[in-house]
């Protein structure tokens, strides 16, 4: 299985932990082996097939929808970004995998990383507190913005990508280091189609679909 390179200091340094313990004895080395094999699942990046079709916006992230909401403020802060834009946030436990994919077609616009807190991923203070990463994303629908946020076990979000870049919708542009949360910020006219509480695919879940106009 494909791994993210970014679990690759962790899945080494845990294996390296089980040989030093295996030379005390097989019982050491059983606690620094489980956490390698953790390690390994955690940073599994399994390949993902974006569905075909226009005008539709997949999940960002493997997780749980926690928060769908409109978000009429963003516009003051996005010069031209249109009339309003829809919040969708995604929480993911360590057992989801953590890559992070591009919702569709764009140019990266900016990247702004933010320090912060740490509080628990799901809880609503952390989208604004916690240490987070912000990606605009010029895209033919108007700006789409997305947001790694850091949890409380997570304490780093990683992203790949710099200002000027293209992203096509499926591909992989970062990563969050274990439990965190994704916001993404669509057009206000996008038609959400998840709903609370469901479970979503990185590149593969179809979250809101705009329709075409006549």
């Amino acid at each position: 299985m494909k791994l993210a390179p970014e679990g690759y200091p962790f899945i080494l340094g845990f294996l390296s932990l089980t040989v030093l313990a295996a030379f005390l004895s097989l019982w050491a080395a059983t606690v620094p082996l489980a956490l390698t094999l953790f390690m390994a699942y955690f940073f599994r990046d399994p390949e993902r097939h974006a569905p075909e079709g226009e005008n539709i916006f997949v999940s960002p992230a493997d997780g749980k929808v926690i928060l769908i909401s409109p978000d009429p403020f963003l516009p003051l802060l996005l010069k031209g970004a249109g009339e309003g834009f829809i919040e969708v946030s995604i929480f993911m436990s360590p057992l989801d995998v953590h890559v992070n994919r591009a919702p569709c077609d764009g140019t990266v616009a900016a990247v702004v990383y933010t320090p912060g807190a740490f509080f628990s991923a799901f809880k609503p203070e952390a989208s604004l507190r916690n240490e987070n990463i912000a990606l605009l994303l010029d895209t033919e629908y108007g700006k789409i913005l997305l947001r790694q946020v850091a949890g409380f076990l997570a304490r780093r979000a990683v992203c790949r990508v710099s200002q000027g870049d293209s992203l096509e919708k499926g591909e992989r542009y970062g990563i969050i280091k274990f439990s965190s949360r994704l916001d993404i910020y669509l057009p206000g006219k996008a038609q959400v189609k998840v709903k609370l509480g469901d479970k979503v695919r990185a590149g593969e879940t179809v979250i809101a679909e705009i329709q075409s106009e006549p």
